[in-house]
C-alpha cells in the first residue's frame, strides 16, 4: 500500500511540475568506435550512427546502420570518411560533417556511397548538422563559433559570434543552437533569443520533444530537459561513470531517446516519460 501511494505521489508531482524522466531500455554492441551522433529514421526504422574513431585529422571514420533495438544492420555501412561528427538526412541524402577536412560528405543512402564533398573554406572544426524541411543544411564550426548554411551545395556564413557553437536543430523557419551553456534561437530575420541558459557539460545535442520543449545533452554525461518557460532540469548525469552523452537522437512516435556514449563505444536508449 505504501509503495503504491509513493509511486502515485511521484507521478502526481511529475505531472504537476512538468518533470520528465529517463528509463534505460537497451545498450548497443560496444564495437562502435567513438560514436558521436545518432540520426533517427523512424519511418524506415533505422538508426544511423557516426563513428569518429579518433578525434584527429586524417582519421578514417565510418557510419553504422542499426535497427531500432540497437542491433547492427551493417556496422561499416559507409566508410572512407574523415573524423565524422554530426549527421543529418533529407530525402535520399545523408550529410556528414568531417571535422578537420572542412567538408560535408554527401552520401547516397540507397547506394551507401559517398557522392561528393562540399568544401567550406575557412572552417576549422565542423561539428553538428541539421537539415530543414526544404533540404537546406546547417553546420556548426565549434572552434570559430560560426554557423554555415548550405543551399544547392553552395555554403555561406549564416551566423557568427556564437561561442563554442555545437548542437543545431532546424524547426520550421527557426534554427536552434547550443552555445556557451545556452540554448539559443535564431529566427528567419536572424534575431537571436536565449531560450535557456546555465547548462553545463559541454553542450552537444538538442532535440525537440514538444513545441517549445527540448532535451539537450552535455558531452561529459549530462541530459537536460528544457521546459517551455526556459527553465531546465537534469534528467541524467553519468559523469561519475565516465559515460559521455554526445549528439542525441529522438523518436517522437515511441518517446525513445538515443544517446551516443563516445568513449564507451555504444549507443544507449532511454524511454522519455
Amino acid at each position: 500500500m505504501k509503495i503504491t501511494l509513493t509511486l502515485t505521489l511521484i507521478m502526481f508531482v511529475q505531472v504537476l511540475f512538468g518533470q520528465k524522466s529517463l528509463t534505460p531500455q537497451w545498450q548497443s554492441d560496444t564495437t562502435l568506435r567513438s560514436p558521436e551522433s545518432v540520426w533517427v529514421d523512424a519511418k524506415n526504422k533505422v538508426l544511423y550512427v557516426s563513428n569518429t574513431i579518433a578525434f584527429e585529422p586524417n582519421t578514417t571514420a565510418f557510419i553504422s546502420k542499426l535497427d531500432m533495438d540497437g542491433k547492427f544492420i551493417k556496422r561499416d555501412w559507409v566508410t572512407g570518411l574523415n573524423a565524422v561528427l554530426g549527421i543529418g538526412i533529407h530525402k535520399n541524402r545523408l550529410y556528414a560533417a568531417e571535422a578537420f577536412s572542412k567538408s560535408i560528405a554527401v552520401i547516397d543512402i540507397d547506394k551507401a556511397s559517398i557522392l561528393k564533398r562540399i568544401t567550406i573554406d575557412g572552417a576549422e572544426l565542423l561539428n553538428d548538422i541539421t537539415v530543414d524541411s526544404k533540404g537546406i543544411v546547417y553546420v556548426s564550426d565549434t572552434r570559430l563559433g560560426k554557423i554555415y548554411r548550405i543551399e544547392n551545395e553552395s555554403p555561406m556564413l549564416y551566423a557568427e559570434n556564437l561561442k563554442g557553437a555545437n548542437g543545431l536543430l532546424a524547426v520550421g523557419k527557426d534554427l536552434y543552437v547550443l552555445s556557451d551553456g545556452a540554448l539559443v534561437k535564431i529566427d528567419q530575420d536572424k534575431k537571436t533569443t536565449v531560450i535557456s541558459k546555465g547548462m553545463e557539460g559541454g553542450l552537444d545535442g538538442v532535440v525537440q520533444i514538444k513545441p517549445n520543449e527540448f532535451v539537450v545533452s552535455g558531452w561529459q554525461g549530462l541530459i537536460y530537459h528544457v521546459k517551455p518557460d526556459g527553465s531546465n532540469a537534469v534528467l541524467l548525469d553519468t559523469r561519475d561513470k565516465k559515460i559521455n552523452a554526445a549528439d542525441i537522437g529522438y523518436d517522437k512516435s515511441s518517446g525513445m531517446l538515443y544517446v551516443p556514449t563516445v568513449r564507451s563505444n555504444s549507443v544507449q536508449a532511454y524511454k522519455l516519460d
